[in-house]
């Protein structure tokens, strides 16, 4: 038997930790001197310990970790666990790893000037034209290519013609931001007849006057040109009148490159009544 010092230092977990154990049931001392209260455990337990120890710092809770315990030498439900828990590690790696391009990104401009990015705003009207327009609901703003698949897929057949200029837009029909579920929209130029298929129809848009600036660069820079606008609109006597847009003049289709990325903002406006 090990006194509760001696198995802490075999098993390299700390006593505050194994008396944790011990109060939720995971890792039971052997026995319990009744007169001192002295905690001892077995050299069998430290296969236990070590498990648990290995199981927390691969991220997984003390509920996950009890329930691989119960299951015992199990392999079918540890390799589902694991799996379960690489998911997880794997969905927290990709969010890190944004937070690392925003700051990344922030750097950058600080380092430009130290103020944020200037943007030349200006009023242009967007003449008529006939699109090929997909509205669905998508998990997130960046499942947006999920989108662009189904579009290009139920037209292939069809050999659609770009119009010349082609203009590839999504708006944004949610009345504000979301994080989930987001009511997008695609429009692509084209020229000539079409049939409209199960996602896709083709119809005309209406001339519409915008104002837009033009961002080169990661999408991570959007947010800078999109407030430049909505400042440029508040200042200038104008309001909102229409659906915001992006075009996507040069993006991840022509290139996988993210600072050679052409982004233009728009905001259907008119004038704001006296």
């Amino acid at each position: 038997m090990l006194k509760i010092g001696d198995f802490s230092r075999l098993s390299r977990v700390s006593i505050r930790m194994l008396r944790h154990y011990d109060e939720i049931g995971l890792l039971r001392p052997a026995d319990i001197d009744p007169m001192t209260g002295y905690r001892y455990y077995t050299e069998a337990q430290l296969r236990t310990a070590t498990q648990i120890r290995s199981l927390r710092e691969m991220g997984l809770g003390l509920t996950a970790i009890a329930e691989a315990l119960c299951h015992g030498d199990d392999p079918a439900h540890l390799a589902r666990l694991l799996d379960g828990q690489e998911a997880v590690l794997r969905a927290r790696a990709e969010e890190v790893a944004h937070q690392l391009r925003l700051l990344d990104t922030a750097r950058t401009r600080l380092r430009k000037d130290g103020t944020p990015m200037k943007y030349l705003v200006s009023l242009k009207t967007i003449p008529e034209r006939q699109v090929a327009s997909l509205r669905m609901t998508l998990p997130a703003y960046d499942a947006e290519g999920l989108a662009w698949s189904v579009l290009t897929e139920e037209t292939a057949p069809q050999n659609l013609i770009p119009d010349d200029p082609c203009l590839c837009c999504v708006l944004y029909h949610d009345d504000g931001f979301k994080e989930h579920d987001v009511d997008v929209e695609l429009q692509k130029t084209v020229r000539g007849h079409y049939t409209d298929t199960a996602h896709v129809r083709f119809k005309r848009e209406p001339a519409v006057t915008v104002a837009s600036t033009v961002h080169n660069g990661s999408y991570l820079g959007l947010d800078d040109a999109m407030r430049a606008v909505a400042d440029w609109v508040c200042q200038n006597g104008y309001e909102l009148s229409g659906t915001p847009f992006n075009i996507y003049h040069v993006s991840p289709h022509e290139t996988q490159d993210a600072s050679r990325f052409v982004t233009e903002i728009c905001y259907p406006v008119r004038r704001r009544e006296a």
